[in-house]
């Protein structure tokens, strides 16, 4: 595919490893009525990463690997907004200064960025550590395919993710298809060039018919008849493409979130069920 990316810029962005908070006596109730204290969003997660199933477990909005942001809110919403999945991640200090990670999503709501870094980094950073992410994806295009709007997504990764261009479109690798209906939190939004927006999981049967139950961090979704040019809405034939960022949830409306990639307000995107569509295959850390 032709793209623009020999003109895109390549910036730094730097956050640091968020601690986990607890607001109050840390309960919180759930679409079922259940009141629970359950680990949440921030720090660095150890067991879970990319290529994991991000159902059935036993916290909300998990993050895999490890969460970042930056104190001050100007820069943190520079930090969202161009960080971009597949963009190399550099620890910058403490015991695991000079390793190397990938961004593999980006929350709205709390504002993380999460990075995938490997088990031996992991075990040496501590919720004190800086991270450099050289950012670039934001502005990218496909010079042949005006219709179809890129965003959140480093150039060199696009490169990888086996799509084939044919006479009705390209034709892109995801795990699953679903139904407009099942998206829920984050509908609203302006832009989801700094965020994501969530899969609705309540309906068991929902989940059996569309796979939900076994979707990983990192899989590629498809959403049908939502357009996500100026923000996620509905629109008959559009088609839009994530990546799913953080785990499923108790809260009513939510479920695991999808960072946009790819979407198109016509049949542009052809998505292909794939069971290796996930960024974990395409980066080479499974």
């Amino acid at each position: 595919m032709k793209t623009n990316k020999n003109c895109l810029p390549i910036m730094s962005v730097q956050g640091c490893v968020d601690h986990p908070g607890l607001k109050g006596d840390g309960y919180w109730v759930g679409y079922d009525g259940w009141g629970r204290i359950s680990m949440s969003v921030g720090g660095i997660t150890y067991n879970y990463k990319i290529g994991d199933c991000c159902m059935g477990i036993a916290g909300d909005h998990i993050e895999p690997g490890v969460s970042i942001k930056h104190p001050g809110s100007k820069e943190n919403n520079a930090l969202m907004a161009f960080a971009c999945i597949g963009n190399k991640a550099k620890v910058i200090s403490g015991d695991a200064k000079g390793s190397i990670g990938y961004v593999t999503g980006k929350h709205g709501g709390i504002d993380h960025v999460m990075i995938y870094f490997d088990d031996d980094t992991l075990d040496k950073m501590t919720c004190d550590d800086r991270i450099l992410i050289k950012a670039c994806g934001q502005g990218l295009k496909l010079d042949d395919h005006e219709d179809i709007q890129v965003m959140n997504l480093d150039p060199e990764l696009l490169d990888k993710l086996n799509i084939q261009e044919t006479a009705n479109g390209l034709r892109i690798p995801v795990k699953t298809i679903i139904p407009a209906y099942l998206m829920g939190s984050g509908l609203g939004s302006t832009s989801m060039m700094n965020g994501d927006y969530d899969i609705m999981t309540q309906d068991k049967q929902a989940n059996q018919k569309f796979h939900l139950n076994e979707l990983c961090f990192g899989d590629l979704v498809a959403i049908e008849d939502h357009d996500n040019h100026h923000g996620p809405h509905y629109l008959k034939g559009a088609i839009s493409i994530g990546v799913v960022v953080h785990s499923d949830s108790f809260t009513s409306g939510h479920g695991p979130g999808l960072t946009i990639i790819l979407t198109s307000e016509s049949q542009q995107l052809l998505p292909v069920i794939d069971q290796h569509a996930n960024i974990a295959e395409y980066l080479g850390v499974k």
